[in-house]
């Protein structure tokens, strides 16, 4: 019973030591979709939250904090993917202020 446990906590702690290469990769492919669709303009808010957590993330990743960083590159895909949609419904939320 004994190494059963062992053996979980090795795999648990294996996954975690693991940098979260795909994860950073999807959340620059996702921001780069978003520009190339004009969230610079048209969603400026969530493109710069996106650039924000894989800024961070890239900061964690360098400081092996890979759990942290894996987490706040999905966040910024997530973000990236909220400027997409934004930018293709043609939302800009400084332009919904002034009206």
């Amino acid at each position: 019973m004994q190494g059963l446990l062992v053996a979980a906590v090795l795999f648990t702690a294996g996954c975690e030591t693991a940098p979260p290469v795909q994860e950073m990769s999807d959340a620059r492919q996702a921001i780069a979709v978003a520009k190339e669709a004009g969230a610079a303009e048209k969603a400026a808010i969530h493109l710069k939250a996106a650039e924000s957590y894989l800024q961070k993330a890239q900061q964690e990743l360098n400081d092996r904090q890979y759990s942290q960083a894996r987490y706040d590159a999905k966040q910024a895909k997530m973000k990236a993917l909220d400027a997409l949609k934004a930018s293709e419904a043609g939302e800009d939320p400084e332009e919904d202020d002034s009206q």
